[in-house]
C-alpha cells in the first residue's frame, strides 16, 4: 500500500493492549488509506494480541474511521492524525485535525442527501467524544470489540 511522504505510521504496546496511528496529509486519498489502515489494525489485534474480532467490528470500524477522517479532510483541510487502540475490550479511533470548529450532529431528515456520517458514527459506537485542543480538535469514537450472545453489542466500560 503506497504511503505519500508525509505520512508517519507508529505501533507500540505500551498502555492500551495494542495500539497504532499514523498521520495524512490531508488529501481525499488518504480516507482509503485509512481504511485499509483500520483493517490491517484489526487484522493485528487478531494476529498479534489473539483477541477475537467480530464480523461486525471487521465491518465497523473501517466504516467509524472513513466518516471521521473523511470529515477531517473535507471541514480541516490539512493534515489529521487517525490513532487506533484496543483498551477496555473496545477500539477506540481518534482523529485530531487543524480545525477547532467541533461538529455538530444535524436533525435527521431522510430527504437529505449526504452529511450523514456523524449521525452514522454516533449511532455505531459505544461512546463519542469531541475535544477542542490548543491547535483544532480530537473526536474520539469508540466500538465494543465483543457481541454478545444475542447479536447485540457487548456494553463495556468505555
Amino acid at each position: 500500500m503506497g504511503r505519500s511522504v508525509s505520512e508517519a505510521e507508529q505501533r507500540s504496546q505500551r498502555g492500551a493492549l495494542i495500539e497504532a496511528s499514523v498521520a495524512y496529509d490531508g488529501d481525499s486519498a488518504c480516507i482509503a488509506r485509512a481504511r485499509a489502515f483500520a483493517r490491517d489494525f484489526l487484522a493485528e489485534v487478531q494476529a498479534v494480541a489473539g483477541l477475537p474480532v467480530s464480523g461486525r467490528v471487521m465491518g465497523m470500524v473501517p466504516l467509524v474511521v472513513s466518516e471521521l477522517v473523511t470529515n477531517a479532510v473535507k471541514y480541516a483541510g490539512g493534515p489529521c492524525l487517525l490513532s487506533l487502540s484496543v483498551e477496555q475490550g473496545a477500539v477506540r479511533a481518534t482523529v485530531w485535525d487543524s480545525d477547532p470548529t467541533l461538529p455538530v450532529a444535524r436533525a435527521a431528515d431522510v430527504g437529505r442527501v449526504g452529511q450523514h456520517g456523524l449521525e452514522i458514527v454516533m449511532g455505531v459506537c459505544q461512546a463519542f467524544e469531541v475535544h477542542r485542543e490548543p491547535v483544532g480538535k480530537r473526536i474520539t469514537a469508540v466500538v465494543g470489540l465483543a457481541d454478545a450472545p444475542d447479536g447485540d453489542v457487548a456494553r463495556s466500560a468505555a
